[in-house]
């Protein structure tokens, strides 16, 4: 017996929901939609590891649907798209059909459009008739991935090869660095000279770095690099320029970091992007352990600043858990931020000290 989900299971359901009509519809396009959720029902046609275990067998597979992938984050997409990638590698026959949320934002919806053409394969908007879906090929949901229980205690990219019937230790770490990236068409160089980056914005403030202490950073690259600090966000220092008048879409965003020679940041989508170019990085995490995002960045130096009572917040812009995050910015040794010795950075540091 199939059971009709409230709206807030509705929203909260770990998976793709089914209309009354029998269409696969995406829960966060019924959240930004604000349609009533009282006639939709679980997705149950799919295999889903969330409900029950399986192993895809990917060498007799041709096609491949995957529901709801890979959410509606800039970062999350860069990760998926990437578990996806390492298992064409092994399976280069498989082509794949995404279907995807209607409402994104459009900057999440373009990477995807990037990244069609390197996996020969096909973005479809939510919601399509279930019937439209050959029952003959494998059909995999990963909708709401938020509300799966594993998508906090694994890496990322280990989280999305899991839900895709692939053991992670199958796939070799190089392999789980989105290093795809490097094949999709980036516009120009935007200037001559060499830049360094910051990129400070999470998708959502408990995991950004806060305003304040942003000058702090740009006078350390400074000391650091002696090269101009460019970043997306006013900043009120003589050696940095805010380039987010610059950075109109995705293609531009990937660009700017793309070419950067070294990159500071949060646990952002920046910080994924860094890693498929090899850009070295110093990334701060407040809310998420590092190993659950960083693990396999080479290039990337981790600080975890100490808030045990918000480990695990994916989200918040709650002022209490803002303050929390702003005293422990506050309180961190600005001379001590570690610089990550990539061969591109070790280029252009120079021998100053830290004033």
């Amino acid at each position: 017996m199939t059971t009709t989900l409230d709206e807030v299971h509705a929203l909260t359901h770990a998976g793709s929901l089914l209309s009354g009509e029998g269409a696969i519809v995406a829960p966060y396009d019924l959240e930004v939609s604000g349609d009533e959720a009282s006639s939709f029902t679980s997705l149950h046609a799919c295999d889903a590891i969330h409900r029950a275990p399986f192993v895809a067998d990917y060498a007799l597979a041709r096609r491949v649907h995957l529901i709801n992938a890979f959410g509606v984050t800039l970062g999350d997409s860069i990760i998926g798209l990437t578990a996806l990638f390492a298992i064409r590698r092994r399976y280069p026959h498989l082509k794949f059909t995404l279907y995807r949320p209607a409402r994104a934002p459009r900057y999440v919806q373009r990477i995807y459009a990037l990244a069609a053409p390197l996996f020969d394969g096909e973005i479809v908007d939510l919601p399509v008739p279930l019937a439209s879906l050959s029952v003959d090929e494998l059909m995999i949901d990963i909708g709401n991935h938020l509300f799966w229980p594993q998508f906090v205690s694994m890496p990322m990219i280990d989280f999305f090869l899991w839900a895709m019937g692939v053991a992670p230790r199958d796939i070799a770490a190089e392999d789980k660095r989105n290093r795809w990236l490097t094949d999709v068409a980036l516009l120009s160089r935007r200037v001559d000279e060499p830049y360094v980056l910051l990129s400070p914005d999470a998708s959502t403030p408990v995991r950004s770095i806060p305003a304040r202490v942003r000058v702090r950073i740009v006078e350390r690259l400074w000391n650091a690099f002696g090269v101009p600090v460019l970043g997306f966000g006013a900043v009120d220092h003589l050696r940095y320029r805010d380039i987010a008048p610059e950075s109109r879409d995705t293609d531009d965003f990937l660009a700017w970091i793309a070419y950067a020679r070294y990159l500071v940041t949060s646990d952002s989508s920046a910080l994924h992007v860094a890693a498929g170019f090899d850009v070295p990085t110093t990334a701060f995490f407040t809310t998420i352990a590092s190993n659950l995002r960083a693990r396999d960045y080479a290039n990337c130096v981790s600080v975890e600043l100490s808030l045990p009572h918000l480990a695990g917040v994916h989200a918040s812009a709650r002022k209490s858990d803002l303050a929390s995050v702003e005293r422990a910015f506050d309180a961190y040794d600005w001379h001590a931020m570690p610089i990550a010795r990539g061969i591109e950075a070790q280029a252009l540091i120079v021998s100053r000290s830290f004033s």
